[in-house]
């Protein structure tokens, strides 16, 4: 397979294009670029199987890029340091997502899978499962330093059930039971958490909708019940995006 590399730090080109020649014998032809602007003209002279594509870039970042092109690659294969952007890699209709220090077995997964997609023994709804699956699997490992007066504590986010504005600070509660103040403000972590897993509901307070959202409810006005039985509230500016969010329409 012939492969391009699009990223603006020459490092990540570098280092990328040195773990396929070491670790993806199937991609025999390697070319860089650096912007959106080189990786149109290396697309239309070569004619990439495979397209690793950093996502923030200046001026045309990868999505501006992808919507761009008259004619895609066969396999898009974003890499990134930032996760949250994972469900628009999938609208894009990438086969992968490689979170960056880049992983070798990761790196090779993803070949596999274009290398496959080549020769159509893959479909796109196998291709769609599998990359949500991974995904998921890496979210549910990540953590995030919650900082403190003392110091800061690392926190799985699988952990952390909701999230309450107090003032300037932030109470977190957690699945254990445990409460933690948090010295920043909710919207550091609205700004921060990925919100394909929180969703903010209310100027004051933050969701976990993946791993602890329960049921939504009506009663005493509209909240999110919780699997610590907490009922947080959905203000009336929020409800509608909430329910197009979970249920996918605005009644549930």
């Amino acid at each position: 397979m012939k492969a391009l590399i699009v990223d603006d730090e020459k490092f990540c080109r570098d280092n990328l294009k040195i773990l396929l020649s070491d670790y993806c014998p199937e991609v025999e032809e390697i070319k860089l670029a650096s912007n959106a602007t080189e990786a149109r003209i290396s697309m239309e002279a070569n004619k990439p199987d495979i397209l690793f594509l950093d996502v923030m870039m200046p001026s045309e970042n990868g999505f501006d890029l992808l919507t761009s092109l008259e004619k895609k690659p066969k396999s898009i294969v974003f890499t990134t340091a930032h996760n949250e952007y994972a469900l628009q890699a999938i609208k894009a209709e990438a086969i992968d997502y490689l979170e960056k220090p880049i992983n070798i077995d990761d790196l090779q997964n993803a070949v596999d899978k274009a290398s496959k997609r080549t020769a159509n023994t893959s479909t796109t709804d196998e291709i769609v499962k599998q990359v949500l699956k991974e995904i998921h699997k890496k979210s549910d490992d990540e953590r995030i330093a919650i900082p403190m007066r003392e110091g800061f504590e690392l926190i799985p986010l699988k952990d952390i059930v909701h999230m309450e504005a107090s003032e300037s600070y932030t109470m977190i509660y957690l699945s254990n039971g445990k409460r933690i103040v948090s010295s920043k403000n909710i919207k550091v972590y609205e700004e921060k958490l990925d919100s394909s897993l929180f969703f903010r509901t209310h100027k004051s307070h933050i969701i976990n909708v993946k791993h602890h959202l329960v049921r939504f409810s009506r009663i005493d006005g509209n909240s999110a019940v919780m699997t610590n039985g907490t009922h947080v509230p959905i203000s009336r500016r929020k409800l509608q995006s909430f329910l197009e969010e979970i249920v996918g329409s605005e009644t549930p």
